[in-house]
């Protein structure tokens, strides 16, 4: 049986429902509750970490400190193992599951394995999509802390991105020495919470004392340029420097203003020190695990950060990590964005899905994916056999596809799957992690561990640096969508031509679009192709240095849903929490 995290980080749907009614089983919070886990130090120990490296929040988090991470630059990596997924369902895939399972299966076939995750974002779970501590007897613990406030990393972004939201106003209510067109500021304020009300606001309003009113907007944290260039950062000095090369707006002569020119990205940094160094957890098998950063796919890039995948390949033989949505998105801007500009490398990739979520995207309706549907499954199989023709073909990596098994799943459809696959030359897995924690991955570990061994395939990126950002845009869309070109209008090309004039051509692109679909249309299943993917907004991340592509309907500030997941979270006398997935 696969994750039934896989339904419930979709939120509450029906298809969850009917897998709870039909097993007996422990919710995912009840089998993190129930789970014997070590004091983190000695998880730190067990890594070689001396304690004096290891910041203690509490009994079972820390913080590594950046000097130890920095003294292992000598030390050899280890091998890096991507977990990427086809195009998310209300089904459910498992890909966070899926890493922790292969992660705890590596380990138990005798190899020293570490994963690396991104923290989780309060505006899924207490909205829709859910949490991302894993499911079922695939976890990293302590479950609740990760999904909640865990070691306030997401509150240091918060505050420093609206710290230089605050001292931009107050820099214009005192006398705009540096000329900032109020007209033209780009930067916006942000919080970690899905709030569809504060995505356009006016502020300053009240009178002179309260400064200039102006149009504002919020976005969620995860899609702040704070957050990617956190996640992006190798050190305090670059996180600096990158925090410093932020543009926040123009001047009327369109001349850009940066952080460093309002002196703000020094107390930006001081509010982001702590934060900067990675967080030690464990899985539920008291094996290793690095959770930091946490950018979403479908609006930025997607990826935890640099510093901890970096720091894990200095401390084991393979370090899991998994990209953000499907590998259209997530998958793309790991390697166009986190690869290009921190040299890793990976060395195989594990594409995760589901049977049932395969005949969602051949069309069957949700409420009847636990029935056996072959041609719907027939159908949907393209969306999985483009996902694997990108890695291949595009990203130029090996990889393994490993199916999380339900016990709804058919022979026939199992037979099936084998069978129009076959073509592909991967291997396809079926893997029970969920039901059995590492032991119902180890087949899928041992792929990874045969793939992983062989010579590099050529590892390649999806567009060159020096290709304009109008072309690599157009690479994406009509190589890895499927799309036939990409549209924008006059305002549009004209900004993107002006970002390409002003020296930032050499930049990635990193786009905005729905999950759902390789189209922006998130109703089109399968595998689409022939679409135009229209670019409607563009937007500069100078510090992170990459170029946001805004295509479609996608919101940099989400929405909650008409039932949100925080109306089934308590906490019971006893100060427990329950609902929590």
């Amino acid at each position: 049986m696969a994750s039934l995290n896989s339904a419930a980080r979709v939120g509450f749907s029906v298809s969850y429902f009917l897998l709870r009614l039909d097993r007996d089983v422990l919710s995912d919070i009840e089998i993190a509750q129930a789970a014997h886990m070590l004091p983190i130090g000695q998880i730190a120990q067990g890594l070689g970490i001396p304690e004096d490296a290891v910041d203690m929040y509490g009994r079972y988090k820390a913080k590594i400190s950046l000097d130890y991470a920095h003294s292992l630059a000598d030390r050899p990596d280890g091998k890096l193992i991507l977990v990427s997924a086809i195009s998310p369902t209300p089904a459910g895939e498992g890909k966070t599951t899926t890493t922790v399972g292969v992660g705890d299966a590596l380990n138990r076939i005798g190899k020293k394995a570490i994963i690396c995750l991104r923290e989780p974002s309060l505006g899924p779970v207490f909205g829709m999509k859910g949490g991302a501590a894993g499911g079922g007897h695939a976890q990293v613990v302590p479950m609740e802390d990760i999904n909640l406030h865990f070691t306030g990393d997401f509150n240091a972004i918060a505050l420093a991105n609206n710290l230089l939201a605050a001292l931009i106003d107050n820099h214009i209510h005192h006398g705009n020495a540096l000329g900032i067109d109020v007209r033209r500021i780009t930067w916006k304020r942000v919080m970690d919470m899905n709030d569809r009300a504060l995505r356009d606001i006016t502020a300053s309003l009240g009178g002179p004392g309260n400064g200039y009113p102006r149009q504002d907007g919020f976005d969620i944290v995860v899609a702040s340029e704070v957050m990617a260039i956190f996640c992006l950062a190798t050190s305090l000095a670059d996180l600096k420097e990158r925090l410093g090369n932020i543009v926040i707006g123009y001047t009327r002569a369109l001349a850009p203003v940066r952080a460093r020119d309002l002196n703000a990205h020094g107390a930006m940094t001081v509010l982001l020190r702590e934060a900067l160094k990675p967080n030690l957890v464990q899985t539920l098998e008291n094996n290793p695990a690095f959770i930091h950063g946490g950018p979403f796919a479908n609006i930025a890039h997607g990826c935890n950060s640099v510093l901890a995948t970096k720091m894990a390949l200095k401390l084991a033989d393979y370090v899991v990590t998994e990209a953000g949505f499907g590998a259209d998105l997530g998958a793309e801007k790991f390697v166009d964005i986190k690869c290009r500009k921190s040299g890793l490398r990976p060395s195989a990739v594990v594409l995760v899905g589901t049977i049932r979520a395969l005949k969602y995207h051949g069309g069957c309706d949700l409420k009847d994916l636990n029935q056996e549907n072959l041609p719907a499954l027939a159908q949907g199989i393209a969306n999985l056999e483009r996902h694997v023709n990108n890695v291949h073909k595009h990203y130029g990596l090996p990889c393994v596809v490993s199916m999380n098994h339900f016990t709804f799943d058919t022979a026939a459809e199992l037979d099936l799957l084998q069978s129009k696959l076959a073509h592909l030359q991967v291997p396809v897995l079926s893997a029970r992690h969920w039901a059995k924690g590492g032991a119902g991955a180890e087949e899928v570990a041992h792929a990874v561990v045969a793939l992983a061994a062989k010579k590099d395939e050529g590892f390649r990126f999806v567009y060159e640096d020096d290709l304009p950002l109008w072309e690599k845009m157009k690479a994406v869309a009509t190589k890895i969508y499927g799309a036939s070109d990409i549209t924008a209008d006059a305002k549009v090309r004209a900004e993107i031509q002006r970002l390409q004039d002003a020296g930032y051509g050499h930049y990635p692109v990193c786009v905005a679009k729905t999950q759902y679909s390789f189209s922006t249309d998130p109703s089109l299943r399968g595998a689409p192709s022939g679409h135009v993917v229209n670019v409607r907004e563009v937007r500069l991340a100078a510090g992170a240095e990459f170029v946001v592509m805004v295509c479609g309907d996608i919101m940099t500030m989400p929405g909650l849903p008409k039932v949100p997941s925080s109306e089934h979270i308590d906490i019971d006398a006893q100060g427990r929490v329950v609902g929590l997935f």
